[in-house]
């Protein structure tokens, strides 16, 4: 056992400290993809929905398919979902964006534009990657809805059965 670590370094990570904590190398760290309009861009996805995210430095204006965030998702769930990824990485209010979403319903590209806010903020930010990663937020969630299979009456319910 080269590596041994007592109650006090389980503490301590408990109380917001870190055992063996390191610090984030900036060297190590991709080059920020940023277009010539000082944009990020990334593709989200969430069962059947696919969201185009662009990113940039602004006041936190969330603009999805032509329309402000309040109007195309209309529940507040919804925003709570896309606003995730800000206030995991304590970025509220400090970028714009513009999605185009496709496909899906509205809870399926909620998550589809959280997944490319995400994207594209470590496209823009690499330092925040760590954060984003941690939360989950990187990761396409791919449960999709099961197919309907011949003889069930959906994908895994049967028909009533009947003895006589």
């Amino acid at each position: 056992m080269a590596d041994t670590h007592t109650l006090e370094d389980l503490k301590s990570v408990m109380d917001g400290g870190t055992a063996d904590a390191a610090p984030v190398d900036v060297a190590a760290l991709p080059e920020p993809k940023i277009d010539e309009l000082g944009r990020s861009y990334a593709t989200g996805k969430r069962k059947n929905s696919v969201a185009r995210v662009w990113v940039k430095p602004g006041n936190g204006k969330i603009t999805v398919n032509g329309r402000d965030q309040e109007v195309y998702f209309a529940r507040p769930v919804l925003r709570l979902i896309i606003r995730q990824p800000f206030e995991v990485t304590e970025r509220l209010d400090q970028f714009d964006i513009v999605a185009t979403v496709k496909g899906g319903g509205l809870s399926g590209q909620a998550g589809a534009v959280r997944h490319g806010i995400s994207k594209a903020m470590t496209y823009y930010e690499p330092a925040l990657r760590p954060a984003l990663k941690a939360a989950g937020f990187l990761t396409r969630d791919s449960r999709v809805v099961e197919r309907k299979k011949y003889g069930k009456a959906k994908a895994r319910k049967s028909f009533q059965f009947s003895k006589r």
